[in-house]
C-alpha cells in the first residue's frame, strides 16, 4: 500500500515536500501537493529519521516502576528512610522480596552499613540496587536468599551482584503488557528501534514478545557470555532475523570488562581518591580478564557473531583497544567514559564505534569532578571522539538514563541541564552529529520509511526545546506505531 505524508518539512528548512511511502520504504519525494493517493497532511511538520537507543537494558526499563524510588536520595540516611516508609505503608513485594532501585553513593558524606540496614528491615529480604546497576545495598536475609556474602557495608558489587540480579529478575514474571506499553511509550519519543544488552535469553525472550503483539519496535538482541555456546549452537549471525517480521535481529555478544564511576570500580590508570594506592581495586576492577576477553572475541569472530565491550574507565578502554587490535576485529566500545588522549584516534583507525550516554554526563559530572579529578577533561568526551573520527552512537543504558533520545541529544550537544553551567563545553557535539547518531536511516528515495515527525526544527530549538520535543507521528516501515497528529 502506498502511504503519502503531504506538506512535510525536513530539519533546517526549505520547502515543504511529500513522502511517498510504499513497501515500507521511501519510494519518492516529491514538491508539495503533488503526489496523488492516500496522503496524511503533516501541516508543515518537520520530519526526521526515526531514532534509535542503541544501549538499552528493557526489563530493567519495564521493571522500574515496580520498584521503589530511590532516585532523589543524598544520602544513607535519605535512602534508609524511604525504605523504612515503603515498609510501613506496606510496598508491594517482588517475590517476597522489596527492592528499590535508584541510589547513588558516590558522593554521600558516609558510607553504606549493613547494620543501619538490618535496624530499618530485617524480616524480610531487602535489595536496594544502584541507579547505574553495578551494586546493591541489601540485609542478611536477602544475601542468604541469592547466596550471596556481605561485608560490613552490605554492599555488592560487579560480577557477583550482576549475576543475582539476572536471578532476580528472572523471577518478576513480568506481564507482556508491560513490555507492550513500554515498547508503545517508547514510539511516542520517535524511537523505532533499541539495542537489547539485557543479561537474559534476548534471542529467545523478544520474538516471543513480538508474537504476543511487541511490535512497536525494531530490536537487536545481545548476547552475555553464558548464553554464546547457545547461539553459535543455534546458528545465529549478528544481523539476522530471529523471527518472520524481521523485527527482531540478532545483535552482538556484550562483555562487561569493568565497572562504573558511581561504583568507583571503572577501571583506571591512576587510583580512586582515598583509596590505598596499593590495594587490590584502588584503580576499580577487571570484571573480565583480558585474556578471557581475548579468548571470546575470538569465538565470537568465528562464529560471525559482532562483538560490543563495556569500558568505562582509561584502562579498561585502552585493554580493550589493543584486544580489538591484536585480533583485527570490529566492534563497539560501549560507554567510554574515560580515555586518554592518545587512544581517542585509535577508535576511527580500528573501525571500531564509540556507543556512548550523553545524559550520564549530566547525572554523573559531579562524582566525576570528586573521583577523577584532573582527568575530566577527557571524560565524557564525546567531542575528541568525533573530532578524532569515530563513528558515534547515543543512548541511554536505560533505565540509568530516561529511554528518550531527545533527551540524549539534548545531553550531548549542550553539556547542561537545569541552571547549571556547561560542564566542558569544548565537548559538545554538533546537532547534526548527534542526530546521525541517533539514527541508522536518513529521509531520502530508497530508505526505509522509519521517520519521526516533531512539532518544531531542532535546528530552532534551544537546549531544553530539543530536550522536551514534541513528537507527533512515529512509523516504522512505514507503518505508525504512535500517531497524534
Amino acid at each position: 500500500m502506498t502511504l503519502t505524508l503531504r506538506n512535510a518539512r525536513r530539519y533546517g528548512g526549505g520547502d515543504p515536500v511529500d513522502i511517498v511511502i510504499d513497501g515500507g520504504r521511501i519510494d519518492r519525494i516529491r514538491p508539495a501537493g503533488t503526489a496523488a493517493g492516500e496522503f496524511v497532511d503533516m501541516q508543515g511538520r518537520f520530519v526526521g529519521p526515526g531514532l534509535w537507543d542503541a544501549h538499552v537494558h528493557f526489563t530493567q526499563h519495564v521493571i522500574r516502576r515496580r520498584r521503589v524510588d530511590l532516585t532523589g536520595t543524598h544520602s544513607a540516611e535519605d535512602v534508609l528512610e524511604i525504605v523504612r516508609a515503603a515498609r510501613a505503608e506496606g510496598a508491594p513485594l517482588l517475590d517476597g522480596m522489596l527492592i528499590g532501585y535508584g541510589f547513588r553513593d558516590g558522593l554521600w558524606p558516609l558510607p553504606p552499613r549493613l547494620a543501619d540496614l538490618e535496624a530499618v528491615v530485617s524480616d524480610i529480604p531487602v535489595v536496594l540496587i544502584s541507579g547505574d546497576l553495578h551494586c546493591a545495598w541489601m540485609n542478611t536475609r536477602a544475601a542468604a536468599r541469592l547466596g550471596l556474602r556481605l561485608d560490613e557495608s552490605g554492599l555488592v558489587r560487579e560480577r557477583p551482584w550482576i549475576g543475582a540480579l539476572a536471578v532476580i529478575d528472572q523471577s518478576a514474571a513480568l506481564p507482556v503488557d508491560a513490555y507492550r506499553e513500554a515498547a508503545e511509550a517508547a514510539a511516542r519519543r520517535g524511537i523505532v528501534g533499541i539495542v537489547e544488552f539485557e543479561n537474559a535469553d534476548n534471542a529467545a525472550e523478544w520474538p516471543a514478545r513480538v508474537a504476543a503483539g511487541v511490535t512497536a519496535l525494531r530490536v537487536e538482541a545481545a548476547v552475555w557470555p553464558d548464553r554464546l555456546e547457545q547461539v553459535i549452537g543455534d546458528g545465529r549471525r549478528t544481523g539476522e532475523p530471529l523471527e518472520p517480521s524481521g523485527l527482531v535481529t540478532m545483535g552482538r555478544l556484550k562483555i562487561v570488562v569493568d565497572g562504573s564511576l558511581n561504583t568507583r570500580t571503572a577501571w583506571c590508570w591512576d587510583p580512586y581518591p582515598g583509596l590505598d594506592p596499593s590495594s587490590a581495586h584502588a584503580c576499580g576492577v577487571e570484571s573480565v580478564p583480558i585474556p578471557e576477553l581475548r579468548r571470546l572475541l575470538a569465538r565470537a569472530q568465528q562464529a560471525k557473531l559482532g562483538a560490543a565491550v563495556h569500558a568505562i574507565g582509561d584502562r579498561a578502554n585502552s585493554e580493550v583497544l589493543d584486544t580489538f587490535e591484536q585480533l583485527g576485529m570490529h566492534g563497539t566500545i560501549e560507554h567510554a567514559q574515560l580515555v586518554r588522549e592518545e587512544d581517542f584516534p585509535r577508535f576511527a583507525q580500528l573501525g571500531l564505534t564509540a556507543s556512548v550516554q550523553p545524559e550520564h554526563a549530566m547525572d554523573d559530572r559531579d562524582v566525576a569532578d570528586a573521583h577523577w579529578a584532573g582527568r575530566t577533561a577527557r571524560a565524557f568526551a564525546f567531542g575528541s571522539l568525533h573530532h578524532s573520527g569515530a563513528e558515534l552512537r547515543l543512548g541511554s543504558d536505560a533505565p540509568v538514563a530516561p529511554l528518550d533520545p531527545w533527551v540524549s541529544i539534548a545531553a550531548a550537544t549542550s553539556r547542561s541541564r537545569g541552571d547549571r553551567e556547561a560542564w566542558h563545553p569544548e565537548q559538545r557535539l554538533p546537532l547534526g552529529v548527534a542526530l546521525t547518531a541517533s539514527s541508522r536511516t536518513t529521509i531520502a528515495a530508497g530508505e526505509p520509511a522509519d521517520i519521526v515527525v516533531v512539532e518544531r526544527d531542532p535546528y530552532a530549538c534551544d537546549r531544553d526545546g530539543v530536550r522536551a520535543m514534541p513528537v507527533a507521528a512515529t512509523l516504522r516501515g512505514g507503518e505508525f506505531t504512535w500517531r497524534g497528529l
